[in-house]
């Protein structure tokens, strides 16, 4: 799309407008957009720019250790040169900056386990492991809150489709 006011430059600024239920979209170039007076046009936004702006929702606290930045026992960047640029240095920082990292990736991911799509070619049996691990933490939180009969349920349901992914693994197949 061309910008609407030079029609020579691609259009990077895209502007919806409603007055009084009207709706008017204006498409500009990055240099169109900041001449007019009548939009407000903020700088280039990355994606390094929202991590470093949820990297300072931690707090002051977690990144500083005894007085000094925490650093990477292997590549030897500190948390602050990880927040400036966005990417770790190697993968041991992983490690060195667990407990900084923890926080961050739950309110990112909703968790620290990887919980992504499961791959065509990885097949059934994946699903399968899955939904047992799954059931199994159902039956640890039964059993805790001593629920025994839901308890016995959920362990004849692991029981049958472990069998299930045995079957499977042996080359047999389910009905």
């Amino acid at each position: 799309m061309i910008c609407q006011q030079c029609k020579e430059k691609p259009a990077t600024v895209h502007l919806t407008k409603f007055v009084n239920g009207k709706k008017t979209e204006i498409h500009l170039c990055q240099e169109c957009a900041r001449q007019r007076s009548d939009i407000n046009v903020f700088a280039p936004f990355t994606i390094n720019d929202l991590l470093s702006e949820l990297l300072d929702m931690t707090a002051p606290s977690t990144v500083v250790h005894g007085g000094e930045d925490i650093k990477c026992r292997t590549c030897g960047m500190t948390y602050s040169q990880f927040k400036q640029v966005g990417r770790l240095g190697c993968e041991n920082c992983y490690r060195d900056f667990s407990r900084e990292l923890e926080p961050i990736l739950k309110r990112i991911q909703g968790g620290t386990k990887h919980t992504g799509k499961v791959p065509s070619r990885m097949g059934f049996n994946y699903k399968l492991q899955r939904e047992i691990d799954k059931l199994k933490a159902e039956l640890q939180r039964a059993v805790n809150t001593e629920a025994f009969e839901e308890a016995a349920k959920l362990r004849d349901e692991i029981r049958e489709l472990e069998e299930e992914l045995r079957r499977k693994d042996e080359g047999g197949h389910s009905a």
